[in-house]
């Protein structure tokens, strides 16, 4: 399904600024769906009688008059006449009588949508009349509300570009709505409001109370107090306001955003939003003092195995056996590379590891020990990605294994040459191609028969650590490649 900008661009030869204008509308238009219990179309014209809409919002306070997908499909001016109407006589147009729609009885009204002096488009809102509702304090409210943002829509006063919503985490209807006077007492507050306010520690009724003050006195930081207070206070002045969260004396945190109320430019109060988010901070706060934990454990790992590496590398200088001091070296190294696994999953916070920079940190490492016996020079090609942390361990030793043997293997004391470590990465694989061009393989040579430590603990992890597949094959132009391939997906 194309998205609002595609069709816009397809269909119509609106300016930036009234594309924009029309992503705000439908940036906020899930409020005005749930105050009004209806579906909102948003319709363009594509000619002198005919319509197009390009966006579809439903409500989750009442049943949809739409259930099938408007976006894309068009109407003619005989059959749904207030569209050309709001157009040319620039104010909201009611159809007297319902219309049945699938076998639902629908009532229409078309809203223009203005930007300056200019209607750039109509916007339908449908409501099923299925459901017979019965007036309550609680529809009043939100369908006095709607129809005060909706006349602004029509004035081109709603939405406003600065400051924009935060959609995603903005309150919503349903999480709690509090409507003020014009001078910013409460004439209604949803259940789910009050059981906000009663949670910041106010024990009775919201109704005729002075919301800025009240809330002002609720919170616990001073700074907060005031800067909430301030936005309820900016609404009821005609001033919007993004979202702000704030945390009572009680422990208990909540979200409010404050909508200004303006009709026809008069003063008719404000909307405040409020959401109750004390369990989900509660939840944040844990998890972020699990992260906290998890991470000082793989710091602690990291020294514990540099330590290890230390006391391997003082035993090697103690050493007088030549085969014994290569061998700690070699431990030393495997080691080191563990440790800057380690190292990298103490600066994660979702326990994956950018493998290009351990991989980066590991070649130099290996060239400094490679120097003092020939003249190789190693380069990485490709990026490795990121991986999750059980994969990095087992694929960061297997690579200091591969790029070590062609070291050791593959060049003559003082031989120049050059190691390639060439990544490539798919959706499910990561392709690893590890290639030299120095003598080659020795002839007979089978990686199942080998004796080499280093071949033996690769084919190890490969198997049962990356559930992978590795082989060694001679290059055409002379050297080695190993080929390796991980699964990157999941494993069971």
């Amino acid at each position: 399904m194309s998205t609002l900008t595609d069709l816009l661009a397809e269909h119509t030869k609106l300016s930036g600024s009234a594309v924009d204008h029309l992503q705000l509308v439908v940036a906020e238009w899930q409020l005005l769906s749930d105050l009004s219990f209806a579906d909102f179309l948003l319709w363009v014209p594509l000619d002198d009688t005919t319509f197009l809409c390009v966006a579809q919002a439903r409500p989750t306070t009442a049943p949809t008059a739409h259930p099938e997908d408007v976006v894309g499909s068009t109407v003619d001016v005989e059959e749904h006449p207030q569209l050309r109407r709001a157009m040319t006589e620039s104010r909201i147009c009611r159809e007297e009588d319902p219309r049945w729609h699938l076998g639902v009885p629908v009532r229409r009204e078309a809203i223009p949508v203005r930007l300056g002096s200019e209607v750039i488009a109509v916007l339908s809102r449908n409501t099923n009349l299925a459901v017979p509702r019965v007036p309550s304090p609680l529809e009043i409210s939100y369908l006095g509300s709607a129809a005060d943002l909706c006349q602004m829509i029509s004035d081109g006063t709603f939405p406003t570009t600065e400051p924009s919503p935060d959609v995603h985490t903005s309150p919503r209807v349903g999480d709690g709505l509090i409507r003020l006077d014009a001078s910013g007492a409460v004439v209604f507050a949803s259940p789910n409001a009050l059981s906000a306010y009663h949670r910041m520690g106010h024990a009775s009724d919201l109704v005729g109370v002075h919301l800025a003050p009240l809330t002002r006195s609720l919170i616990g930081d001073p700074f907060d107090a005031t800067e909430v207070a301030q936005r309820i206070r900016m609404a009821l002045d005609g001033q919007p306001s993004m979202r702000i969260e704030a945390e009572s004396r009680r422990g208990a945190a909540v979200l409010f955003r404050a909508l200004p109320l303006r009709p026809r430019g008069s003063a008719a109060g404000a909307l405040v939003l409020c959401r109750d988010v004390t369990e989900v901070r509660r939840r944040d706060r844990a998890l972020l003092s699990k992260d906290a934990t998890i991470r000082e454990i793989h710091h602690r790992v990291k020294n514990n195995l540099q330590t290890v590496a230390a006391l391997l590398r003082l035993q090697s200088r103690r050493t007088s056996s030549e085969e014994a001091r290569e061998a700690l070296a070699e431990s030393v190294r495997r080691v080191t590379s563990i440790a800057m696994v380690h190292e990298t999953l103490s600066m994660s916070v979702d326990e994956r590891v950018d493998l290009d920079d351990v991989v980066d940190k590991v070649i130099p490492m290996m060239s400094d020990v490679a120097a003092t016996e020939s003249q190789v020079v190693v380069r990485r090609e490709g990026p490795f990605g990121i991986v999750p942390a059980e994969l990095a361990t087992p694929l960061v030793m297997v690579l200091t294994e591969l790029v070590q043997n062609a070291f050791e293997h593959a060049y003559a004391a003082g031989q120049r040459g050059e190691v390639v470590v060439h990544a490539e990465r798919s959706a499910k694989w990561l392709d690893v191609v590890i290639s030299d061009d120095g003598k080659g393989l020795p002839p007979g040579f089978s990686l199942e028969r080998t004796d080499r430590l280093g071949l033996q603990i690769v084919r190890t992890l490969v198997e049962s650590e990356l559930r992978g597949s590795l082989s060694l094959r001679r290059r055409p132009k002379g050297g080695t490649e190993a080929v390796l391939r991980v699964p990157l997906r999941a494993r069971r």
